[in-house]
């Protein structure tokens, strides 16, 4: 049986200072959220990598977060959308 899962770039996870300060706390929501796509700006090789297998297929953004809102998947999701659209 093959797995869906495919690829793993956990170098795009928020830096470990930036998810440690922000310890998914709703409150801190929108500085964490700038603060990522600050990060994912510097971190085009990964998101282009992310952005071709978009072309290919539907992707799922794993996450380990209670919480299906305040996460860094959700931020991931919507700077590929946006990234996507530009193309």
């Amino acid at each position: 049986m093959k797995s869906g899962l495919n690829l793993w770039l956990k170098e795009i996870a928020p830096g470990n200072e930036l998810r440690k300060w922000f310890s998914h706390d709703p409150e801190k929501w929108e500085e964490f959220r700038k603060c990522y796509l600050k990060e994912l700006e510097l971190k085009e090789e990964y998101v282009q990598k992310l952005i071709e297998k978009a072309k290919e297929t539907d992707l799922a953004l794993l996450y380990a977060a209670k919480n299906e809102d305040f996460n860094n998947a959700t931020v991931l999701k919507e700077y590929l959308e946006s990234r996507l659209k530009r193309q």
